[in-house]
């Protein structure tokens, strides 16, 4: 079945170097209107099929009294099933001791505690205990829901305001807990309910104007993804204004259709702007997993758990436009490109006043919400502003400065001037979590789905870029990276999760069809810094996730690895001679793979990886189609060709017995030709000046003219126009955002 288809590094771097309603309950508040959206919806009763479907999977096992989103999950079931109880009036205070310890102490995500808490008071307050919904409202007055708000003497706030997901979800708690406390006063701001709504409403009005016209920085996450939906989600199905609760609809009908579009057999398989190690190694594992398979019905795999998707599945406003399922459920094969995030060049040369795309600004709260949202705090062109910053709200303490808070007297004399020259100097390397402008490119089809971010910041320090994965369902699929550390242990591996994350260098990558080249040459030298290993340094090898046992076949040959899983294939190769890495179980991180997975290129951090992916269908007249697939990809050796004349090792950074860092590395030019695409020559060059991507004789734009936010099969949308359209099987749906409309129409 074709499924319907930290931060702290740079900031320490850079610091260094310089009674209450239910609103849910009042039908139709805030929705868009009948004719805007019901016929092109998911129809209702299929939908309700879905939300149960998904919430007795997770209520067959009794409720954690301590979980808001278990609570929530039973206290909806109970609510549309007359005679289920589910135990949630059971739950007291003290079963929320962690959630309510973290939300005193100002941790990071207590927005996404927040967020659930509201959920659960606003809807099921009757189904709580009176001790219990009294102490989660003391603790909704009295969260900090900006960073312009005081925090309490004594306490540090390390919550993290500032990143695209954390705005909407704060900004969203905010809103919603002011509608629903409107006379109230916050025990924390000292303001009213009604003044945190006149806050929040132009900020998230803001936010989502930003993402109309640039869509997400942290481009088709399967960790943020469920982020932005936690705040966009609680507007849709809360707020009172009819205009804010239409346009979050509206970005998250924008959001389905793009998880859509990127969906192989029950898996989020696409390039990811940020992912971790735990979402990486299995569809199964990734955020947005649970929440696919509600909807989309794309795999037999069973749910994981309770997690976020409980918020959808108890959704009573909001429901997809079904052309999202049509697009999910298409067997045809397609090109899905999309335009993401801003232009912001860390490497460009400095000016006193740096003009910002756009109409947007470098200074001020305004810049802040735009560039940090990105992960740009240090490209030189927002170092005086984020400097500023730090100062103005006393964030040395916090646990994203910290390491930082003993030259806070040097970020406070040094001149915007100075600011700039030093983050310039050290851009390649303190920049690893900026999210700046992206073109991504998907090959999809029934059996097997290819995608990357094309040519995207190459040899540059990344964070948790995820750029480019071959998928053939939830289990079977493949990536590189360049680690920042080694093999993770068994006994705390988000220790060195750095090493399945990457947080290296970045390859150049360039995607046409079915093949792929990822050319790694970095651009800064290997130097530990900072405490625990983490710094500038990085492992001297690049690495490949390919899980043998996850495969039916999997066969070596010529330098390739060959895999297929049921009628879709996948190969990959290396320049560099890649070996089997041997795990010791009891000791080190395996996911719980028990066969060979991880394919290590040892002999240097640069290097260049081809993938080619194809499907039984590709060889109709082969007796046995896998066999003439190896037979073709492994017929002809690429030719990868490293470019000479590198300069002497400087003396800073060599070392003892004669090892240099070999910065810069100079790169590779390539030709391949694939079976599926043609001639293929590509080279990743930075002194001699990029190759560029050649297939069967044209240049493949890898950065298309016109930029397109959406281009493909079933969707699109002109760049930063505001407007959004995608049609299936005669379900279509057309967004303006500035208009206010939300059409949807079905045959």
């Amino acid at each position: 079945m074709r499924s319907a288809r930290v931060r702290t590094l740079a900031l320490v771097v850079v610091a260094a170097c310089i009674a209450v309603l239910v609103p849910a309950a009042r039908a139709g508040a805030g929705a868009s209107t009948a004719s805007e959206t019901e016929a092109g919806l998911v129809p209702a009763d299929q939908w309700r099929a879905r939300q149960d479907d998904y919430l007795h999977a997770v209520t067959a096992s009794p409720v954690a009294p301590g979980s808001p989103t278990s609570l929530i999950a039973h206290a909806e079931r109970a609510a549309r099933e007359p005679g289920y109880d589910g135990g949630v009036a059971a739950a007291q205070p003290e079963d929320f001791a962690p959630v309510f310890a973290k939300l005193a102490a100002y941790e990071d995500t207590g927005d996404f505690d927040v967020n659930r808490l509201l959920t659960l008071l606003l809807r099921y307050r009757d189904r709580l205990s009176p001790a219990l919904a009294a102490a989660i409202e003391e603790r909704i007055l009295a969260f900090k829901y900006w960073w312009t708000e005081p925090t309490p003497p004594g306490i540090v706030d390390s919550q993290y305001y500032w990143t695209e997901n954390h705005q909407i979800i704060f900004l969203a708690d905010e809103y919603v807990a002011g509608q629903a406390f409107a006379d109230r006063t916050f025990t924390n701001s000292g303001m009213t309910g009604a003044e945190h709504v006149a806050h929040a409403a132009p900020r998230i009005r803001r936010w989502i104007e930003m993402r109309a016209r640039f869509g997400f920085s942290e481009w088709l996450s399967n960790v943020y993804w469920m982020e932005d939906l936690q705040g966009v989600l609680l507007l849709a199905e809360l707020a009172d204004d009819a205009e804010i609760a239409r346009q979050a609809s509206m970005v998250l009908d924008m959001m389905f259709v793009e998880l859509a579009a990127h969906l192989q057999q029950g898996s989020f398989g696409s390039t990811h702007g940020r992912s971790y190690m735990k979402d990486k190694l299995s569809g199964r594992d990734d955020d947005t997993f649970n929440l696919a398979r509600m909807i989309f019905a794309d795999t037999d795999v069973p749910y994981t758990g309770a997690d976020t998707a409980v918020l959808v599945a108890v959704a009573s406003r909001y429901r997809p436009p079904e052309v999202a399922r049509r697009i999910a459920a298409s067997t045809a094969d397609e090109v899905v490109r999309q335009h993401q995030s801003l232009p912001l060049d860390p490497l460009a040369p400095v000016t006193a006043a740096p003009v910002a795309p756009y109409g947007l600004t470098f200074e001020g709260e305004d810049a802040l919400m735009t560039w940090w949202a990105m992960g740009a705090q240090f490209p030189w062109q927002m170092a005086p502003t984020s400097a500023k910053a730090m100062q103005d709200f006393d964030l040395w303490q916090s646990s994203n400065f910290r390491q930082a808070a003993a030259l806070e007297p040097i970020v406070a004399v040094a001149s915007p001037a100075v600011l700039r020259l030093i983050a310039r100097f050290l851009a390649v390397a303190v920049n690893p979590g900026l999210l700046s402008e992206v073109d991504t490119y998907t090959w999809r089809s029934d059996d097997v789905m290819l995608s990357a971010a094309q040519d995207w910041r190459p040899g540059q320090r990344s964070e948790q870029a995820h750029v480019w994965q071959a998928t053939l369902d939830t289990e079977a699929l493949v990536f590189t990276n360049h680690p920042r550390s080694g093999v993770p242990s068994k006994a705390d591996p988000e220790a060195r999760e750095g090493y399945w994350t990457g947080e290296a260098s970045l390859p150049r990558v360039a995607q046409e069809g079915r093949t792929l080249v990822a050319v790694y040459a970095p651009q800064y030298p290997s130097l530990p810094l900072g405490g625990s290993g983490y710094g500038f340094g990085y492992e001297a090898y690049t690495h490949a996730f390919f899980p043998t046992e996850r495969f039916d076949e999997v066969v070596e040959r010529n330098g390739w690895v060959v895999g297929r899983r049921g009628d879709g294939y996948v190969a990959l190769w290396s320049w560099r001679p890649a070996t089997w890495r041997t795990y010791d179980a009891d000791t080190e991180f395996t996911s719980g793979l028990t066969g060979r997975f991880d394919l290590v290129a040892r002999g240097g951090a640069d290097n260049v990886w081809i993938t080619e992916v194809g499907r039984s269908a590709d060889f109709p007249a082969a007796a046995d189609p896998f066999a003439a697939f190896v037979d073709a990809v492994t017929a002809v050796r690429p030719d990868v060709r490293p470019f000479a004349g590198r300069a002497p090792c400087p003396a800073v950074f060599s070392a003892p017995g004669g090892f240099c860092f070999h910065w810069p590395w100079d790169g590779f030019s390539v030709r391949y030709r694939s079976p599926a695409e043609g001639e293929v020559s590509f080279g990743f060059t930075p002194r001699l000046g990029s190759r560029p991507f050649v297939v069967d004789g044209t240049e493949a734009d890898l950065h298309p003219d016109p930029l397109r936010r959406w281009d493909g099969t079933f969707t699109r949308a002109d760049w930063d126009a505001g407007t959004y359209g995608a049609s299936a099987d005669g379900w279509s749906l057309h967004l303006d955002f500035a208009a206010g409309v939300r059409d949807t129409s079905g045959p």
